[in-house]
């Protein structure tokens, strides 16, 4: 698959830092051809030594969805790593987070896992709204090649389908009960843990909402919690629908004032939502409502308390935040988990660079400066959907009655669902290129490459479209911001070494 905006096939491919070369994963994934040489470069360039002459690794902490995948970006960008995991043993009951979107899956085909994630869910390609039993919005996902809009994978499977990976890549050092207690950082990371102390050229924190790495520096994670409670419950049970959707009741007389969220997933469960009144308790009365004289098995419930917070800083130095240790927002619109597997996309190509000593000033804290406004986007986005759905203000609950009671679709919020964010305003990004993903970026990367004269970035994201000086864009894109401007001649050899190593020179015919 070529990415369709491009409107060609892939030309002038190199990758930053070094020859392309065919891996075993690539030839065990099937992919040959020009996109198996994007997908195994093993850069070659000078790396950070430790202590006894071997190559120092990157420090991921928390082996969760995001975790691991930002390890498999890392390995297939050649990258060694050690994958710090407090718990001892993989959750396995649970739900939890569940739809996985397109672009996500594409990014999880880039480690040979984007498949086997969609596999092991259910595809859903219709949404239906209902407001006190009447139906008054339905959404429908367009149907076209490649992978489906969205599908409906329990994180419990996900992760079992990318320890699979993580465990199969000889690059990553996977450490389970691994509690981190103390972090320290100069030209190298180094984190202690309760029996170990592990030193790194960098560390991306995954480790969830209540991050250690993140309050050992001190960082604070300003927002607030909503004071509705949510219960949810997967729910075995055959409710009869000739194909799997989602389904959003507003106000039912089941569960008058409030709402209850429904979605299928695989092996005949559906995970529901029931927005329910402090000490509620969840009896079969309630779940009859839903499932009729249908027998049922609660397989797993849980009650929440939904967030809107981020970090005041994602990165400190080497030390990046990635996931819900960057941010954390209500579920409704799936921006959790996909917002922080491009957390985890955007990091690990920066980082990369920067440990072969081939990044510009300007390139690590770009990861703030994007993930950030991304974080801020999906902060916005839920926010608004909760003030919909639990609304605070008789103004606010003015308007949702009358939204629902009146139809107006373009207005009822039951969650707008993820889209990646555009870099458009990013420092990497050249003048007149709006920093969109490809709609397939499964190709892309792990180094920047060149399609007719579009600059794409290791994540997918275009950097430069027809820029009148490549080089120039490719300094910009990898965070020299002007090379004249450059203070010292050591920054000014550093820009020269990667852009002699990189990627930009054109096939095409005068």
């Amino acid at each position: 698959m070529s990415p369709a905006p491009i409107g060609g096939e892939f030309t002038s491919v190199r990758a930053v830092g070094g020859r392309p070369r065919f891996d075993a994963g690539a030839r065990a994934a099937g992919t040959t051809g020009p996109q198996a040489v994007l997908g195994a470069v093993r850069p070659a360039a000078g790396r950070r030594r430790g202590r006894g002459g071997a190559e120092d690794p990157v420090l991921v902490v928390g082996a969760g969805p995001v975790g691991m995948t930002a390890a498999l970006l890392l390995a297939r960008a050649g990258v060694p790593c050690v994958l710090l995991e407090a718990a001892r043993r993989r959750t396995e009951v649970g739900s939890r987070a569940i739809c996985v979107q397109r672009d996500v899956l594409n990014i999880l085909e880039r480690v040979g896992a984007g498949r086997a994630v969609v596999d092991a869910g259910v595809t859903w390609y219709r949404g239906r709204t209902f407001h006190r039993g009447r139906e008054v919005a339905t959404l429908e996902l367009p149907r076209r090649p490649g992978f489906p809009p969205f599908v409906n994978t329990p994180q419990t499977d996900v992760e079992r389908v990318l320890e699979a990976r993580v465990r199969q890549e000889p690059l990553i050092d996977l450490r389970r009960g691994q509690r981190v207690v103390a972090v320290s950082q100069g030209d190298h990371v180094e984190l202690t843990t309760d029996t170990d102390v592990f030193r790194g050229t960098h560390c991306l924190a995954a480790d969830g909402a209540r991050s250690t790495v993140r309050d050992l520096l001190g960082i604070g994670f300003p927002g607030h919690s909503f004071d509705d409670l949510f219960v949810i419950a997967d729910i075995a049970v055959d409710l009869g629908h000739p194909e799997p959707e989602r389904l959003f009741h507003f106000d039912p007389d089941w569960n008058p004032g409030r709402q209850v969220l429904l979605h299928p997933q695989p092996g005949g469960v559906h995970r529901v939502d029931w927005q329910v009144p402090e000490g509620f308790r969840l009896t079969d009365e309630h779940i009859r409502e839903i499932t009729g004289d249908r027998p049922y098995e609660v397989r797993w419930q849980s009650t929440y308390r939904f967030h809107q917070r981020r970090a005041t800083a994602l990165r400190d130095g080497r030390v990046l935040l990635v996931g819900d240790a960057a941010h954390v927002m209500s579920p409704f619109g799936a921006r959790g988990l996909n917002s922080g597997i491009c957390d985890a996309d955007n990091a690990v190509w920066k980082v990369a660079l920067d440990r072969r000593g081939e990044a510009g000033p300007d390139l690590l804290p770009s990861y703030e400066r994007e993930r950030a406004a991304a974080a801020d986007e999906n902060l916005r986005v839920t926010g608004a959907t909760m003030r919909f759905l639990v609304p605070r203000t008789d103004q606010e609950r003015a308007h949702r009655q009358a939204v629902l009671e009146q139809g107006r679709v373009d207005e009822i919020d039951s969650g707008r669902l993820f889209e990646p964010f555009a870099y458009r305003d990013s420092p990497l990004t050249s003048p007149g290129c709006d920093g969109e993903l490809l709609p397939d970026s499964t190709h892309c990367g792990p180094g920047f490459t060149e399609v007719n004269g579009t600059l794409i970035r290791p994540d997918g994201h275009l950097a430069a479209v027809a820029p009148t000086d490549p080089q120039a864009a490719l300094r910009q894109a990898t965070g020299f911001a002007v090379l004249d401007c450059l203070d010292s001649v050591e920054a000014g050899e550093a820009a020269r070494k990667s852009v002699h190593r990189a990627v930009f020179h054109s096939d095409r015919k005068a």
